[in-house]
Order: C-alpha cells, then structure tokens, then sequence
C-alpha cells in the first residue's frame, strides 16, 4: 500500500507515540488503564499477552487463557472507573509488579478493592502476563486532605477560609485553620481553592418502600392494572441500591426512612459501615390511626391501632426487630372523628415507646393532631402543620417535648403534578435518579388520559396545593424564630418526590420561607443527625464521620449553590458528582 508523505510522517508519529507510552511499565500500566476509561476494547486488549498461560485471579480463582479473556472483554465496562495509589516494584530486569486502588460505579452501585498486575517486557513493549482483582469492602479509605477550600462545618460557625480538613479511617482527623490543621505526610492531597465544604446533608424523611412514583402509590393514581402493585414491592425489596446512588448523587449521605415494610430494617445494619450507600436508619411498619387498605397480603406497612393491646405489642415488636423509631401516621377518621379514643392510642404508643426506649414520631399535618402527638412526646414531628397558623400552646408543647420539627413542604407538589400530568422535570436533577424511575417520571404527562381529573377539579387542587405550601411556609418560620430545632425532610418516594433528587427544591422552599441559608444548612446537616439520633454525624468536625460535600459555588449566598456538587465523600470514600450521575 502506497502512503504519501503526510499519512507516513503521521503513522511514524503515532508508533513512536505508542513505543514512548509502553517505554517503561508504569506507562504500560497507565495507558491499560486509561483505555478502560475510554471503553476502547482493542487497545484495552493489546495490553495483555495473548497467550494460553495468561493469568486471571479473583475471589473465584485462577483462570488462565487469553481467548475466553478477550471473549468477555468490553462486555461490562463501568460507568466509572477510579484508579489511584498506583504503585510499581521492579521484579527483575524483563518483570514488574504493579498495584492500584479502584473503585468502579454501575448501576448496581458502587465497589472498591485492589487490583494488581505482572508487566514483562517484550519486543512490542511491556504486556500484562497476571492481572489480579479482590474487593475490599471492608478496608478505610486512604488518608485524604482537602486544601484551601471555605469550611462550612454545620455548626453553625462563621465559615473558615483556606480551610483544611484531614480524613483518615473514615473519619475528620481534623477540620479547621491551615495553621491548626498539619497535612500528614501519607495523607493525599486535594486541591479544593475555591471550593466550599460543608457535611453531607440528612434527609430525615425517606420511603424505600415507595419508588418516587404513581407505581409505589396507587392510591394517588391506580394504575395496578400496568403496574402490579405486589411486584412492585418484590422490586423495591430485591433493589433497594438503585437509591443509595441517588442519595450520594445528590449529597445526601444519611437518611431517615420513617415507615415501610418490615426488609427496610434490614437496611440499617447493611448501610451502618458502607462508603456506598447513606447511612440509612428506619422505623420499619407504622402505626396508623386508619385502616389504611395499601399493605401486602403477607406483610404490612401500615398496621391499624384497633385497640390498647395492639398499639403496645406492636412498639415492643418494633424494639425487638431493632427500630430506629416508632411511627404514628396520625390521620383523623372520617367525621366525627372519635378524638378521645384516637388520642388514647397514641398516648399509648409515646407511653409504651417510653418504657422500651424508642424515640416516637409521629405525621401529624393538623394542628389538633400535631399538639396531642406533642402530649404524647413525640420526639420528631415529621410534617408540617398545615391546616392553620401554629400558635403559642403548640410552641410551648414543642419545647417541653424537646421535638424536631420536620416541615416537609415540597411533598404535596408531587401529588399535583402527578393529578396535571405535568412532571416539572427542571425541579429535580434527573441525571441523579436511577434510569427506571426517570423514565416513569418522564411518562407522568402521557399516563392514564383517561383518569385525568376535570380543569376545575385540577384548578382547586392547585389552589389547596398553593395554600399549603403557604401555610407551612408560615409556620416554618414561627417555628423557627420561636428556637425550635428545624430538620430538612422531604418524604422522599412519593410521586414525584424523587429519591435523592428532591432534596434541592426542599432546601430552597426552606430558604424561601424566610431562612437564612446558614439555618437551612444546619437544619440539613447537623439537626437533621440529631434527629436521626446520630452523634457523630452531620458536621465537619474532628472526629465526626468523613461525610461531607464539595461544592461549586457558595452556599451561604443562597441554598441553591447546594446544587453545585463537585465531590461527594461517604465515610472517606471521596466522589466525583459525574462518577454518581447515571448515564
């Protein structure tokens, strides 16, 4: 084949740019790396030796042959792939070991461990002969420095300039003035100048029995017919992970699941040392003053408070199952509703939840119901009141029970959305929710024509919607002025109130109620751990656990540079926003 002048100087350039990469073999070892990064199957390929004697090792075993290797290569690249601590040890003149660090994204999660290879050399450069992959769930992250960002440490505190803030085992080893914080000689740096640190924010009102869509609700908008709500269920139950990725995606890195089935337990001992995953607490099944119909045949989520008896074995059942908490969903009967006997039982359930040693919450959206869940001593209200102004008895009824209030004002907007099949997908960051639920979310205007509710009926929807919201904005702030501790929440799995993703415009309708950013921010940070009775989580302090957010732009001049993600940590486990985004 014949080349003329510039196509042959070009080939000449690029093998003399191919010898020069595989010269020596930490140059082999970054661009067999790299051409994972880049999903390129054949340069990928080309770094190994193709040879039966080619050596593959993981938790299964040894595998040997190049073939079968190549066969499967490609089929599964991650979405991320996260390469450090490379490291290379001459072996002999013609052989070298090398090791790195990895952690790789999907869409089943997110995985670290070690991975090693053996280099020769050859006439065509320097091949892989033994690759090797282990997981280490279990291990620390690296020691890690972030310097010269702005601290934001969610106490509360001025912020502090050309900050430091030292992770090691998972924890702050020190946060605060250069000059108060040395960076460790073994630690990795990372250049965080014109950044902002603040911790990792907690949502303390989560459903992962609930998808964040119609499906996970069908007493919003039936559609069972298409969406067998038991399969459904078995769904969320069997892939609770798709979630742990969107919450990190979203800075959020500790949740509080406040009523579900019985697995959602499950997810607190699965979560508590996880650098993938929030934290995730839960309060399991809930108490509910109505016989709510949405349970499965088999399990309950929701179990009815027929009489004295069963209210109390159920909170001893709770503890006995590890509870994070009992629930009380207080939803007044149909009229007349039987207010002396309904408030008799959940007297009880605070008495019995006392005697076990269980914090009560309690949804309680009227005032009425609100005051009477403070008599009973509930430790976190979990909604805002929005049926009238709160006044001074609820006040005072909070500060004696020492209760958090939750005000949860985006979660009714959901429900209007989903009744004007009108999803307003700019709201919430969709790149952080699992490709399913985006899907079904982005289908909201098209489902169900034919159940679609008349303009009139949509019309004062929106206005009640519009109302409340106002409401509990209102009482947001008296609450807030009268030093009752605010906690964010969003009720997250309700339709349209996405998983991870609606934690934004909950902040923001915070800040639009007359919070100063400062407070929003310590309400979704350090009140917010304390409402999941955390300790030592939700600042950025010495000797807090290492999950804090990196952001773009400033938060302190208006909550929504929140959105503004540049690194997520979870545990010392430090992320990229794109690594966290799905594809």
């Amino acid at each position: 084949m014949r080349m003329d002048l510039p196509t042959l100087t070009t080939l000449v350039t690029t093998l003399r740019l191919a010898i020069a990469v595989q010269g020596t073999p930490m140059d082999a070892f970054r661009s067999n790396i790299a051409a994972i990064h880049a999903r390129d199957r054949a340069a990928y390929l080309s770094h190994y030796l193709h040879t039966p004697e080619l050596a593959r090792v993981g938790p299964d075993g040894l595998r040997q042959g190049y073939d079968e290797f190549a066969r499967g290569a490609g089929e599964g690249w991650p979405d991320t792939l996260v390469a450090t601590h490379l490291r290379i040890v001459p072996v002999a003149p013609d052989v070298a070991y090398g090791v790195y660090r990895y952690r790789v994204v999907d869409t089943s999660g997110s995985a670290r461990g070690v991975s090693e290879r053996v280099f020769v050399r050859t006439p065509a450069g320097w091949k892989v002969a033994v690759t090797t992959a282990f997981p280490t769930p279990g291990a620390a992250p690296p020691p890690t420095a972030f310097l010269g960002a702005t601290l934001v440490d969610g106490t509360g505190a001025a912020p502090v300039r050309n900050a430091v803030v030292v992770m090691r085992d998972g924890r702050v080893a020190c946060a605060g003035p250069r000059a108060a914080c040395p960076v460790p000689p073994d630690a990795d740096t990372v250049n965080a100048l014109g950044k902002w640190i603040i911790p990792g924010l907690v949502d303390t009102h989560v459903h992962f029995s609930q998808t964040g869509w119609v499906d996970g609700r069908p007493d919003a908008l039936d559609l069972r017919d298409q969406y067998p709500y038991d399969q459904v269920e078995a769904d969320l139950h069997a892939r609770p992970e798709r979630f742990f990725r969107s919450y990190l995606c979203s800075g959020v890195t500790s949740v509080f699941d406040v009523g579900g089935y019985a697995w959602t337990l499950d997810l607190q001992a699965r979560t508590a040392q996880s650098s993938t995953a929030p934290r995730v607490l839960s309060a399991g099944p809930l108490l509910s003053t109505i016989d709510h119909w949405l349970n499965l045949a088999d399990q309950r989520q929701f179990i009815y408070m027929a009489d004295e008896a069963t209210v109390r074995q159920a909170v001893r059942a709770h503890k006995a199952w590890g509870a994070a908490a009992m629930k009380v969903w207080y939803i007044m009967p149909p009229q007349p509703p039987d207010t002396a006997r309904v408030s008799a039982l959940v007297a009880a359930a605070g008495d019995e939840a006392r005697k076990v040693g269980l914090p009560l919450i309690v949804h309680a959206t009227g005032l009425w119901e609100a005051k009477d869940a403070l008599r009973a001593g509930a430790r976190v209200l979990v909604h805002s009141v929005w049926s009238a102004p709160v006044d001074d008895e609820f006040l005072a009824l909070a500060r004696r029970a020492g209760t958090i209030y939750v005000p949860t004002l985006m979660v009714p907007d959901g429900y209007r959305q989903v009744a004007a099949r009108r999803f307003e997908r700019e709201r919430q960051p969709l790149g952080c929710v699992d490709p399913g639920t985006r899907a079904k979310a982005l289908a909201t205007d098209s489902v169900a024509p034919a159940k679609r509710p008349t303009a009139a009926v949509l019309e004062q929807r929106t206005t009640r919607t519009t109302q409340g919201l106002a409401q509990g904005q209102a009482n947001l702030k008296r609450v807030h002025d009268a030093g009752i501790p605010i906690a964010l929440g969003t009720d997250a799995g309700n339709p349209l109130t996405l998983h991870g993703a609606s934690v934004f415009m909950e902040l923001e309708a915070m800040q639009a109620a007359g919070l100063t950013p400062l407070d929003v921010l310590v309400a979704a940070t350090r009140t917010g751990a304390r409402a999941l009775g955390l300790d030592s989580t939700g600042t950025v302090t010495a000797g807090a656990t290492a999950d804090l957010v990196v952001l773009d732009a400033d938060p302190l001049v208006d909550i929504k540079n929140v959105r503004r993600i540049a690194l997520v940590v979870r545990r010392g486990e430090v992320y990229t926003r794109r690594e966290l985004e799905y594809r």
